[in-house]
């Protein structure tokens, strides 16, 4: 069975659809789980836990080329990738989504490309989000009346653990959101020529924010809390886009490659 539409499901969102289930196999290894097959509204999706089923995976440890080769492979256009995030800024609550457009990478140690030669690839990432699936997720929660930020840069760090005072007051001054995985999951996909949008669901304030009576620095558990209370309305901006998504969207994500080539 092949798909259009991939879902990579972030901390909290392991399951989605009813389906049947299927490993792929890749030269990079194996994905951070089985990839669920589904339809919705004719359009066939699949499903991925980026974290696996059991979050067995930590964010410097999930086989990220597997699992967007993987999802190549079943034949997948589109990716929607929610995910959870801190905020840097106090107008960005928890429970808001941020339609992230642009992102900085303070990662390592991550293998980030599928091209280490003799082929050289360097991909452009001026636009790292597909601009066509990002006014799509705008829409969507506009249509659903969802509190959302149109756009915002997102700075992700290696992780597994969470920033200190000084390194989120320094975030705070080049970024909205902070994440863990987003890189290099988003230039994985350009590199495979598939359209990619980032959904974040703010979770918490990141450390650099002040504490008062509403702002209350990170915590795994407060992640864990806010997710799970607003997974349900994640999975609806998710199938408000799939009904949504057209034929072929207006972009240049697919054919990327073609001038990255020297």
């Amino acid at each position: 069975m092949k798909a259009e539409i991939g879902i990579i499901g972030g901390s909290g969102f392991y399951s989605f659809l009813e389906g049947k289930e299927a490993w792929v196999n890749t030269p990079y290894g194996a994905p951070s789980d089985k990839i669920l097959l589904s339809k919705h509204q004719g359009r066939d999706v699949a499903f991925l836990p980026r974290h696996g089923k059991s979050h067995q995976y930590p964010p410097h440890k999930i086989n990220y080329r597997a699992n967007l080769f993987a999802l190549k492979k079943l034949g997948m256009r589109y990716i929607l990738a929610p995910c959870a995030a801190g905020s840097l800024k106090p107008k960005i609550k928890p429970g808001h989504f941020v339609i992230a457009d642009q992102f900085i990478d303070r990662t390592k140690n991550r293998q980030d490309t599928f091209y280490n030669g003799p082929k050289a690839v360097h991909i452009a990432m001026v636009q790292p989000y597909c601009p066509a699936l990002r006014g799509l997720a705008v829409n969507a929660c506009e249509e659903l009346g969802i509190k959302h930020h149109k756009q915002g840069t997102m700075v992700v760090i290696e992780g597994p653990r969470f920033s200190t005072k000084a390194e989120s007051e320094a975030y705070s001054q080049i970024a909205d959101v902070i994440n863990m995985t987003q890189y290099p999951e988003v230039v994985l996909a350009r590199e495979l020529g598939m359209c990619y949008v980032n959904i974040s669901l703010v979770t918490d304030y990141d450390a650099g924010l002040k504490a008062g009576d509403d702002i209350k620095p990170v915590s795994a558990q407060e992640v864990k809390r806010v997710f799970g209370r607003n997974n349900e309305r994640v999975k609806k901006v998710i199938l408000k886009i799939i009904e949504n998504v057209p034929e072929h969207l207006p972009c240049h994500c697919a054919g990327a490659l073609k001038q990255a080539v020297l």
